[in-house]
């Protein structure tokens, strides 16, 4: 009795200290999610406040481009005003009358160094040009580039001495060189948001058409998509207000931006982990089990094969001495059941001697072997205890291991008897569907407690004085791991009794 209860104990035990390592362990992945978390947590405010810095950072140089910007739109105004003044200093000198004084026009055009300034006949064959750019200098016919450059005034006529010339203007050379100038910081003002240190996406459109101007730190496969394009100018806009930027003629420029990919990833960062780590346990576990299983199948496998040695030397002696008593002249009356228990002996040893082996399924009447099993057990046991075995008039042929499948049935009813005490009853039912058979045996004993209902098929459980506990598990793996079906409790009752199912693919 001490060590039955030793072996419960020890059950117990083990599984308290899987349940203690689980809680260990539990403990230990929350205090490495909880730091990992909290330091991700800090480098994501950490990325979030240089974001913040670098915005405040372009907002400070989009205020100075727009002041640049009007400040230029002020010099424009100015410089128009002055080229129209020139303008019309020429062509009130052309059309002033001989006796008018003509000396304020002649010092105002006298003065001019800078605007450039083109007279040409009705051929477009260049008269006089002053002040004109590098490239232009050498024209000689006022071509369509030189058109392209004057388009921006009205061209002044001039009748001169009977002849048609005309003179044409534009802004002065130092208002183009400035322009120039700050088209150049505007596009490197662009290239420096887009190239950005912080590594935060940046997308600039044109206020005016929509028209994406620039980006920068993004694929530059996806941008090739306009859809990508909008879904991504869609996430900075819910993110960030954009920045609104105004550069030369009156042009307008919004620039999205959003937080860095590696914020992003950070923020996805505890999730994976926790994934990795219960990958890492489920992992753990499934390598544990099979470490233990294929242990225990090494121990059981090499027990029962030493059992099923042990039990061969006696069982041939005992087959001998049967046949001394059948060659005497008054053959002893309990021959023949004892020749039924050395062939069930025999039964037993060629179980012991498969454990460790795949076993051989072959098609089998289960019907009769269902039949034969519980016919044989019933004459073994006591009177009390009362057989109801309902199975079908017909053979249902599957594959089957005749030998292990009976052991399955002998642990099943043994444990059935043991749960009635005294006497009670013993029901076996076999039925069909299209796919499955399914065996149903019930005692009418103490019954299981549902905690305990998955608990008995582990190695090593039992209720009893005595026995090892092996039992159940090892009907499980003859049913479960060889024949591939099902062994289950289908019900139990405290006080009225348990059934036990199991299922087996046709």
């Amino acid at each position: 009795m001490y060590f039955c209860r030793m072996k419960t104990n020890i059950y117990i035990i083990n599984k308290r200290w899987k349940f203690v390592l689980a809680i260990l362990a539990i403990l230990i992945i929350s205090a490495s999610l909880y730091y990992t978390n909290n330091l991700v947590r800090r480098f994501a405010r950490q990325e979030s406040k240089q974001i913040e810095m670098w915005a405040e950072a372009v907002q400070s140089h989009v205020d100075l481009m727009n002041y640049t910007e009007t400040f230029f739109a002020e010099v424009s105004e100015q410089e128009e005003k002055r080229v129209q003044l020139l303008a019309k200093a020429y062509e009130s000198f052309l059309d002033a009358d001989p006796t008018e004084n003509t000396s304020i026009y002649l010092e105002i055009i006298q003065s001019n160094i800078s605007i450039p300034v083109v007279i040409t006949d009705n051929n477009k064959n260049i008269a006089l040009s002053i002040n004109m750019p590098e490239h232009l200098k050498d024209k000689r016919i006022f071509d369509d580039e030189m058109q392209q450059e004057f388009n921006v005034y009205q061209p002044i006529k001039i009748d001169l001495y009977g002849k048609t010339e005309w003179l044409f203007y534009k802004e002065s050379l130092i208002y183009t060189e400035l322009k120039g100038v700050l088209n150049d910081l505007f596009a490197l003002f662009f290239n420096d948001v887009t190239d950005n240190a912080v590594g935060a996406p940046v997308i600039i459109v044109d206020s005016a058409d929509n028209r994406m101007l620039t980006y920068g730190n993004l694929d530059s496969i996806k941008m090739k998509d306009p859809k990508y394009v909008e879904n991504q100018i869609s996430i900075m806009q819910n993110q960030n207000i954009p920045i609104k930027v105004g550069y030369l003629d009156d042009n307008k420029a919004y620039i999205y931006y959003r937080g860095s990919d590696l914020l992003a990833q950070m923020t996805y960062y505890p999730l994976i982990q926790i994934l990795v780590f219960a990958l890492f346990i489920v992992f753990a576990y499934l390598l544990f089990s099979y470490v233990r299983r294929s242990e225990q199948n090494q121990v059981w496998a090499g027990m029962a094969k030493e059992t099923a040695h042990q039990i061969g030397t006696p069982l041939s002696s005992l087959m001998g001495w049967i046949e001394l008593l059948k060659m005497e002249e008054k053959p002893f009356v309990g021959t023949t059941e004892m020749e039924h228990d050395i062939d069930r002996l025999n039964t037993i040893t060629e179980r012991f001697s498969k454990i460790g082996s795949i076993p051989t399924l072959e098609p089998t009447d289960v019907v009769a072997s269902v039949d034969k099993t519980m016919r044989y057990l019933q004459r073994r046991f006591s009177s009390k205890f009362e057989f109801d075995i309902q199975l079908p008039v017909r053979e249902i042929v599957i594959p089957l291991n005749a030998a292990l499948f009976g052991w399955v049935l002998e642990n099943l009813t043994k444990n059935a008897i043991d749960a009635m005490t005294d006497k009670g009853k013993i029901t076996v039912e076999l039925t069909e569907d299209a796919s499955n058979v399914y065996i149903d045996l019930s005692d009418t004993g103490k019954g299981i407690p549902r905690n305990m209902q998955k608990q008995i098929f582990s190695p090593g459980y039992t209720s009893k004085k005595r026995g090892w506990g092996l039992g159940l598990s090892l009907a499980k793996r003859i049913i479960e791991d060889y024949h591939r079906g099902k062994i289950f409790v289908k019900s139990s009752v405290a006080g009225q009794g348990t059934t036990f199912r199991i299922i087996l693919k046709k």
